[in-house]
């Protein structure tokens, strides 16, 4: 995979110089942010910002990233070679997300249509426009590429998945005749999506944002069970999460969920403006620190042994203990299942406003 995000983003490197972005207008814009058209798109402008998460940390990710080191035989002591591959995408996929953000501002400056795209295709035909042929060429042919490496990676996590769910044979190390179950699920996926993307009138841009934003509001929950996981002794021995790394991930969550929160209060009030986003993250970032403070942490248990760790395996499922959940475990868990409605619900609703033309 980061072949591939390396390959679509070397050709983005031409475009960045075709279009000649500034420099210093790019760096005085990732400092200070502001909204696009106002307070009045602030919910527009929202659902986008969410978006962005859900496709750069999506939930399915998590899911594929386990599935794929399983299924390439990885053992703990390659893990570090795993890490540098993980490290390698996010850098790739950070400076070529910035060169997008560069030349598509610097290529549509001043022109009508900036602003007004309605999805991929249309920026990359605005490219050839206003930045020459070749530019518009090079970006169609890196969305291809990125458009490949995401039908594959999402529908095979899906399949992963699934069979896991399923008690299915589950590998791409078996052949056709041994998981048939598995491949004809894979399979059955990908046309699918095909088949989405064909359908005449199809509004690709409203769909992608659509399962973007929600990938973004289904986030949090993703990273609250992978934390559970991960803090799981029986499953993990010596690689549970420190306190740290622990902070880190619930701070995450924390940003994750007030990101939501701002999404609803958008939808719910439209005319809400920036002193009240602040508001938001202020009061968020209080509570959760409260919580905290005043949340009885477990027991403190045996500090694990890291000497231990390349030579760890985990239990079959059978053996494993069932996990211990406390009533503020159910209590936390039965809020996170309510904002799950909620926020989806909310998403479905901004984007049926913006199908049917609201503002």
């Amino acid at each position: 995979m980061a072949v591939g995000l390396c390959v679509g983003s070397l050709l983005l490197v031409p475009i960045y110089f075709l279009a000649h972005p500034a420099a210093s207008q790019m760096a005085r814009g990732f400092v200070t942010p502001v909204v696009p058209g106002g307070s009045g798109q602030l919910a527009t402008v929202m659902l986008l910002v969410i978006g962005i998460v859900g496709t750069t940390v999506a939930p399915w990710q998590l899911f594929f990233q386990q599935s794929y080191v399983i299924d390439k035989r990885i053992t703990p002591r390659f893990i570090k070679y795993e890490k540098a591959d993980l490290w390698i995408g996010i850098v790739v996929v950070i400076l070529g997300a910035g060169a997008i953000m560069g030349f598509t501002a610097a290529a549509f400056a001043g022109h009508p249509a900036a602003g007004h795209f309605t999805d991929a295709a249309g920026i990359a035909s605005g490219l050839q426009a206003h930045a020459g042929r070749v530019a518009g060429v090079l970006f169609a042919v890196a969305l291809l590429d990125a458009s490949i490496i995401g039908a594959f990676a999402v529908s095979l996590s899906t399949a992963y998945a699934l069979g896991d769910v399923l008690g299915m044979k589950h590998s791409l190390h078996r052949g056709v005749g041994q998981a048939k179950g598995f491949y004809a699920l894979y399979a059955a996926l990908v046309g699918g999506a095909a088949a989405s993307v064909l359908i005449p009138g199809s509004p690709l841009g409203l769909l992608t944002n659509a399962v973007q934003t929600l990938a973004g509001v289904l986030l949090p929950s993703a990273t609250v069970f992978l934390l559970l996981l991960c803090n799981d002794d029986a499953v993990l021995g010596p690689w549970v999460n420190g306190r740290w790394l622990n902070l880190f991930t619930g701070a995450v969550i924390v940003v994750l969920v007030m990101l939501s929160i701002i999404l609803t209060a958008s939808v719910l009030f439209p005319q809400i403006g920036i002193e009240t986003i602040i508001a938001i993250l202020v009061a968020g970032s209080v509570t959760a620190l409260g919580i905290y403070l005043v949340t009885p942490g477990d027991a403190p248990a045996e500090p694990a042994d890291r000497s231990l760790r390349d030579t760890w395996r985990m239990p079959p499922l059978t053996d494993l203990p069932p996990r211990h959940l406390t009533t503020l475990n159910r209590a936390w868990l039965f809020v996170l299942r309510a904002y799950l409605i909620v926020a989806a619900g909310l998403v479905l609703v901004r984007i049926l406003t913006l199908a049917t033309g609201g503002a």
